[in-house]
């Protein structure tokens, strides 16, 4: 994840942390603010009332209207200032009123009645509210400084906790690529949620894998003691005699339920990494060609400007044939094959791949048989397992005009596959290929 994705968490904790210092910046402004005001408005009227009992007792003296203050009827007093006057109670009783026009009109009154007159001054204010002004705009100068600095470090400050998240991320998707060992572990002193949430997990990988070797060595197990009791059932089915309907049957099954038994054992190595290819260098399109001629199956084979590979044709042979059996079993006619290049396509003619392979590949032990589920069975996860053996790419998509196809890309820079080391079995197990005959 980038860093500056606003997604990320470090910027959501950023963000939180942002919206916390603004809130408690916004508080303790609003009540700096508000002392502040009340503490100008008290010296303004503190300075309102010393200049107003000055004018009334020079004009007790003189009788005459004092230099400072203005000698008003009673009609003449502003409205506000009225209204407090004459609320106010007692002899000698004044009034205040606070006379504010933003943007530029800030005075505080003072009145007081003398006889029939009275006595009025007034005290700009100006000073006060530029101070407050001033005032508000450094408390929001200083936030913003302050969150300049604090959302960085913030952010920064979130790197081990998202460091460690990224770790799990990837040992989970080295998890789920098929590396069952991986573990996430401890690292760091830190024992929080997080080092619970990945000792959590690295149980729930140790459960995973224990459960899945499991089934791994019973599939090999029971395929291997079938290969026993399945060569007795072969022997004795060619003992049969010809031409009669129940014995072509009971062949029938017996090879069903040997193919079967060599799908599962294969399976077996290819989970277990026991795999590896025996590499040549071959004309790719030759042996396709060969492949379909002996295996049959396809309808349509073309052969364009192909390449010489560097790959283990016995798998290759085994990938395509897989392909062109799972399309006619699936499929409809025509079956199509073509080769270009290092490119090797099977397409069919009918419904296509379900979305559920499109988006998660094939499954073991899922047919497109109703009563089985959805999905494929063990000829494409066989075909998936050989292509990655022999560092190849097999892809699977739908036609845009109807069919299933199915994509094998090899590699074309020779040398580049596995190592040449023959897998327990390939000698005994491997089926006749075109490899085999050209020798």
């Amino acid at each position: 994840m980038g860093f500056l994705n606003p997604r990320a968490l470090r910027w959501k904790i950023a963000a939180l942390t942002a919206a916390a210092c603004c809130a408690v910046a916004t508080v303790i402004g609003l009540l700096v603010h508000q002392s502040t005001q009340e503490h100008g408005r008290r010296a303004g009227s503190d300075r309102a009332v010393s200049r107003l009992d000055v004018a009334e007792q020079e004009y007790a003296r003189t009788g005459e209207r004092p230099a400072a203050a203005d000698l008003m009827t009673p009609d003449e007093v502003p409205e506000p200032l009225a209204r407090e006057l004459a609320g106010a109670r007692g002899s000698g009783a004044y009034a205040l009123w606070y006379d504010e026009k933003p943007p530029n009109w800030y005075w505080m009154w003072a009145a007081v009645p003398v006889g029939d007159k009275v006595l009025v001054v007034r005290t700009d204010m100006s000073a006060e509210v530029r101070s407050l002004q001033l005032l508000d705009r450094s408390i929001v100068k200083s936030v913003l400084a302050a969150l300049a600095v604090v959302v960085p470090l913030a952010a920064l400050a979130t790197e081990p906790i998202n460091r460690r998240l990224r770790h799990g991320a990837r040992t989970a998707r080295k998890i789920a690529d098929g590396d069952l060992d991986a573990r996430i572990g401890h690292p760091g002193r830190a024992r929080d949620e997080i080092t619970e949430m990945s000792a959590a997990m690295d149980v729930m990988a140790a459960a995973l894998q224990q459960k899945l070797e499991s089934e791994r060595r019973f599939t090999a197990d029971v395929a291997h003691e079938l290969r026993t009791p399945l060569m007795g059932l072969v022997t004795a089915a060619g003992l049969l005699p010809d031409h009669d309907e129940a014995a072509d049957l009971v062949r029938t099954e017996v090879r069903t339920l040997r193919g079967l038994t060599e799908d599962l054992l294969e399976i077996s190595r290819l989970d277990a990494g026991a795999e590896r290819a025996r590499l040549d260098e071959v004309p790719l399109g030759e042996l396709v060609a060969d492949v379909v001629r002996r295996g049959g199956g396809a309808d349509e084979v073309s052969v364009g400007d192909t390449d010489v590979v560097r790959t283990d044709p016995r798998r290759v042979e085994r990938i395509v044939t897989n392909l062109i059996t799972n399309a006619h079993r699936h499929g409809a006619a025509p079956v199509q094959v073509s080769v270009a290049g290092t490119r090797i396509a099977v397409r069919d003619h009918g419904p296509g791949f379900p979305a559920d392979l499109l988006a998660h590949g094939p499954q073991r032990f899922r047919t497109e048989a109703a009563e089985r589920g959805r999905g494929h069975g063990l000829g494409l996860t066989i075909a998936l397992g050989q292509a990655a053996v022999i560092g190849a790419r097999l892809t699977f998509a739908n036609a845009p005009d109807g069919g299933a196809v199915a994509t094998l890309e090899l590699d074309r820079s020779p040398g580049s596959g596995p190592p040449e080391v023959p897998g327990p079995g390939d000698a005994a197990d491997r089926p006749q290929s075109w490899q085999d005959e050209s020798d």
